[in-house]
């Protein structure tokens, strides 16, 4: 069976979470408590290093230890619906757009959370190691959020969905960018018309309740 190790209140596999959910794969569900700290119990060390969530254990016992490998193995796995994809084109537009997602929007977030919040002193960034904040880093990040917030409500002008012909992870990763964003205090604006209204209709889709 393959089992997906999880936690509710992270952003990263709430992203593995839907994906899977839109590929209707069937799976198990092991709670990581990351506030407990059970990231760092030997028995999940051993099965991901990275002290991170999600891992995706295969039912050939391969282990994922990451959204890029989960996405990548589903697509091939499971390749309808496609969720990145079909003509070398439109995988490029929406690879680019995930990618901007991850580094404008969800890496921002994380920077303005990590480097302020008292309960991750000494843990700036995610893994095995320890980091020290830096509170201007976590300024840094307010200020990258609105600029992330802005470029998706200009480019959704006109559009349904933010990259290719349809709905894609591209779409997945930014609801969990535009959602997490609340833990620093910031959503989108009365100026934001077009990204209100598309968050609101990706709220349709049963996977994002999860």
């Amino acid at each position: 069976m393959i089992t997906l190790y999880d936690c509710p209140t992270a952003p990263s596999p709430r992203r593995a979470r839907i994906l899977l959910a839109e590929k209707g794969v069937a799976h198990d569900t092991v709670v990581v408590d990351l506030a407990k700290g059970e990231q760092f119990a030997e028995a999940f060390r051993a099965l991901n290093p990275q002290c991170t969530v999600p891992v995706l254990r295969l039912d050939n016992g391969h282990v994922l230890t990451d959204n890029a490998a989960i996405a990548a193995w589903a697509e091939a796995r499971f390749p309808e619906p496609p969720l990145m994809g079909r003509s070398p084109e439109e995988k490029a537009d929406i690879a680019s757009w995930n990618w901007r997602v991850e580094f404008e929007g969800l890496l921002a977030i994380a920077e303005a959370l990590r480097n302020a919040s008292p309960a991750m002193a000494g843990r700036a960034l995610p893994g095995p190691a320890d980091f020290a904040q830096i509170p201007e880093l976590a300024q840094r990040g307010l200020r990258r959020i609105q600029l992330f917030l802005d470029t998706l409500e200009q480019h959704l002008n006109g559009r349904e969905t933010l990259a290719g012909e349809g709905f894609s992870i591209a779409d997945i990763t930014a609801v969990v960018a535009v959602d997490f964003a609340r833990v620093v205090r910031v959503k989108p604006g009365e100026q934001h018309l077009n990204l209100r209204r598309w968050r609101t209709a990706m709220g349709q889709r049963p996977s994002m309740m999860l």
